[in-house]
């Protein structure tokens, strides 16, 4: 689908009208971060919120990112401090390989990239942890660069002036007419814009993601895998160190699961084995 050149002008109208409405106000956005001359925005603070916002929601958020802020207000920082740290910081957020990730990230950054985080998406797509959307959405928010992204609220915008009678739409579809309805002289507060927009569209009771071929519905959080890692981490992020027979009496899970899950963690270099106790790494 072409949506026509005469029409972009009226959909972008009709975004930024709609957004301005119930524009949300957010530590990661202008005021609250500052713009410098060259049209820039801090690119780690970017980073950092766009990382925290996988896969949770934003309004759970805010608070989060402020305490890790406060505590490493610098990607130098975060590179400098200690993996069960960071970890311990995380805590409530959930995800936990997030942060572990954005820790490996940072430490990149300021070994290969003297500390700055680069505004080529190549360059940002080899950095660990940074796949397609993120390494766009710092090019946008960060450095106000013209890319393509999609994401829920996104989705719901176009699905809903674009395909609103289709039962299926893919992302292969809706990804052109972001691209050619792009503002691209603002792509940072256009992008914005979209998020608001969209949001206000789902709290009208418009209900699109069914009809997304990427939707999937989340499997069942109470006994898998996810919930015991997480459990296992939150557990040390307390106490410090532990025994598989305490953790499985204390977490109420099967030893033999308690088991499995440990050593998988220490495998990924979320914790370690210290004599019969285990400890978060780093």
């Amino acid at each position: 689908m072409r949506v026509h050149k005469r029409a972009i002008p009226a959909f972008q109208k009709t975004v930024y009208r709609e957004a301005k409405k119930a524009a949300r106000a957010y530590p990661w956005r202008p005021p609250a971060l500052r713009v410098r001359k060259d049209g820039s925005i801090d690119p780690y603070k970017i980073l950092v919120s766009e990382i925290m916002l996988q896969q949770t929601q934003t309004a759970r958020v805010v608070e989060y990112y402020k305490r890790f802020i406060r505590a490493y207000p610098t990607i130098a920082s975060l590179a400098e401090a200690p993996l069960a740290d960071v970890l311990r910081m995380w805590q409530g957020l959930g995800y936990n390989r997030r942060a572990k990730m954005l820790h490996v990230c940072a430490r990149e950054v300021v070994i290969h990239h003297k500390g700055i985080i680069p505004r080529a998406r190549e360059a940002l797509l080899a950095l660990p942890g940074i796949g397609p959307y993120t390494s766009g959405a710092v090019r946008v928010f960060a450095y106000n660069q013209p890319d393509v992204l999609i994401e829920t609220n996104i989705r719901t915008v176009y699905t809903h002036h674009f395909f609103a009678d289709a039962e299926k739409v893919n992302d292969r579809e809706l990804l052109p007419l972001i691209e050619q309805t792009l503002d691209r002289s603002e792509p940072r507060a256009w992008y914005a814009a979209l998020m608001d927009y969209g949001s206000t569209l789902k709290q009208a009771g418009v209900r699109l993601n069914a009809k997304s071929t990427q939707y999937t519905k989340q499997s069942a959080f109470e006994g898998s895998d996810r919930q015991i890692r997480g459990a296992i981490i939150r557990y040390l992020a307390h106490t410090g160190s532990v025994t598989d027979q305490t953790l499985a009496t204390t977490l109420g899970f099967d030893t033999e699961k308690i088991a499995h899950q440990c050593a998988r963690l220490a495998r990924e270099g979320f914790i370690e084995k210290k004599k019969t106790r285990w400890v978060l790494a780093g």
